[in-house]
Parts: structure tokens; sequence; C-alpha cells
């Protein structure tokens, strides 16, 4: 007798027709979505990431860099790297125009710090919803 093995997914497709798609959707926020004319939720994903990424640079939050140390050292400050990266082309952009919030303590510049990141992982979720959809895996 032999059983048949079900997955939870369906096979992936050739690489030709979701790398195009995950590549604008990290360079543009909501880019994805627009190449895969799903205009509305690229919409609202585009305009929620960057009024994110926004109120971050307005309330002087820092970009992280990459800094190695201790294990929680590591992890918050390549993590918050990660994450400020995943806004692509905004931070590409900040950082060509010489973005560099002040190294000061306050409650405005930690809030924009946090506005930063939930932007970058806010354009991370977009990335992966339309990777989902490019895959045939969601409408």
């Amino acid at each position: 007798m032999s059983e048949k093995v079900t997955t939870l997914h369906p096979p992936l497709p050739p690489v030709s027709k979701w790398l195009p798609v995950i590549a604008i959707a990290w360079l543009v926020p909501g880019g994805g979505h627009f190449y895969l004319k799903r205009t509305y939720r690229g919409l609202i994903l585009s305009g929620c990431t960057v009024v994110m990424f926004l109120l971050g640079i307005m309330m002087r939050g820092y970009l992280f860099q990459p800094m190695t140390g201790d294990l929680l050292t590591t992890l918050i400050y390549v993590g918050g790297y990660i994450a400020n990266m995943s806004t692509g082309l905004l931070y590409i952009l900040a950082k060509m125009f010489g973005y560099d919030a002040p190294d000061v303590a306050g409650h405005t510049v930690d809030y924009g710090t946090k506005f930063l990141a939930a932007a970058g992982l806010f354009n991370l979720l977009a990335i992966v919803d339309a990777f989902e959809i490019a895959a045939g895996r969601k409408e």
C-alpha cells in the first residue's frame, strides 16, 4: 500500500515568478503589491510604511548600525539594522542624504527609533504577503 503525502503548501513556482516581486516589494514599500495589480492593498501598505518612517525621521529616531559585543547588544543592533534596512529605498535615501540622529536621550528620539524599526518590520510583512500572492499560496 502506498501512502499519499500531502503538503501544507503547493510547491514553489519558478524563481523568475516571485523573485522580482520580492525585490520590488523590498525596494519600494507596497511595490510588490502594485506589481501584482493589488493597487488598494499596495496603497495601504506603502502609505503606512512611509508615514511610520517619516514620523520616525521627524522625531529624530536612531537608524541602527550593526554592532556586535555581548549577545543582547548583537541582537538589538543587528536586529534593528535589519529592520531599518527592510524599508528599502526609504533607508537608502535617508542614508544618502546624510540623515544622522543626534546621540541624545529623550522620549521623542526613543519613539522615533521605534517608528523607524516598526516601519521596516511592517514592510517585511508586506514582502511576505507579496511573496505568498506571487507564489499562488494566497489570493
